[in-house]
């Protein structure tokens, strides 16, 4: 997507993907690896699954809203310091609203409160979600991430142990966990929870028909797949690392490519 916006500016962009695994490191490894980016002259780089909240302590500069998120997708190398963005949750906000045009958003159950989960989050309750309820496998993520949006967004984030009872009256479930990507197959719920009435929107776009999205098309749910997040984070990534306005429309096709060929 980087490079075809940048190829209709006529700019020379090259943009690699640095996979933790194939490298033979973990997060442990990010000290050493943002550095040897610097050292390359990198203009900036993305950072996704497991490292939006590890990368923090590597940056010297954090926008408002990545402060406030506590994750970072977006880092911009500049003139020797490490500026952390968070674009994530601006995509996320633009995909919901370009895919489920009048959505009802009185109460929205969210899977997973990390790095994603809490651009989703920021994302849903600027979008006028009136109630919204977290529900991590790690409990003290959901409850920190909650008490981080209730400073701003009072009395609106409530937090549940398990979905089950929370689905029952909510008007739309938000996916944001690992599950459902090519290397975390599987259903993140039981397929038994949804119904007709009940929105799905999910983050992970690789694949981007995921088996919570297929499951929930099944039932007659109205969807959307993570694949307009992608696309829109990108987009603002993209103004940030260049300072130049990409066309969005040679973005996604560039994306759409890049699925067919995987």
């Amino acid at each position: 997507m980087h490079e075809a916006a940048a190829r209709g500016h006529g700019v020379a962009c090259e943009y690699r993907r640095l996979d933790l695994e194939a490298l033979g490191v973990d997060v442990d490894g990010l000290p050493d690896l943002v550095t040897t980016l610097e050292h390359q002259g990198y203009a900036g780089f993305n950072v996704t699954h497991p490292c939006k909240q590890a990368v923090l302590p590597l940056l010297t500069d954090l926008s408002e809203d990545a402060r406030h998120l506590g994750a970072v997708n977006t880092v911009v190398l500049r003139n020797g310091r490490r500026y952390g963005h968070n674009t994530d949750w601006t995509g996320f906000r633009e995909g919901v609203t370009r895919g489920l045009p009048g959505a009802i958003l009185d109460h929205v159950v969210q899977l997973g409160a990390g790095g994603a989960g809490a651009a989703t989050a920021l994302a849903l309750l600027t979008m006028g979600c009136r109630r919204l309820t977290l529900v991590d496998v790690v409990a003290d993520r959901a409850r920190a991430l909650a008490g981080r949006l209730s400073t701003r967004f009072a009395g609106r984030v409530t937090v549940a142990a398990d979905p089950d009872d929370a689905l029952g009256n909510a008007d739309g479930l938000v996916h944001a966990t690992p599950t459902g990507m090519a290397a975390h197959p599987g259903m993140p719920i039981e397929a038994a929870l949804l119904r007709p009435d009940l929105w799905v929107v999910e983050v992970v776009y690789f694949p981007l028909e995921t088996d919570l999205l297929r499951a929930a098309r099944r039932v007659g749910c109205r969807t959307v797949d993570g694949g307009g997040m992608a696309l829109y984070q990108a987009v603002e990534a993209f103004r940030l690392f260049t300072g130049l306005e990409p066309d969005v429309e040679r973005m996604r096709d560039a994306f759409l490519a890049a699925g067919r060929s995987e």
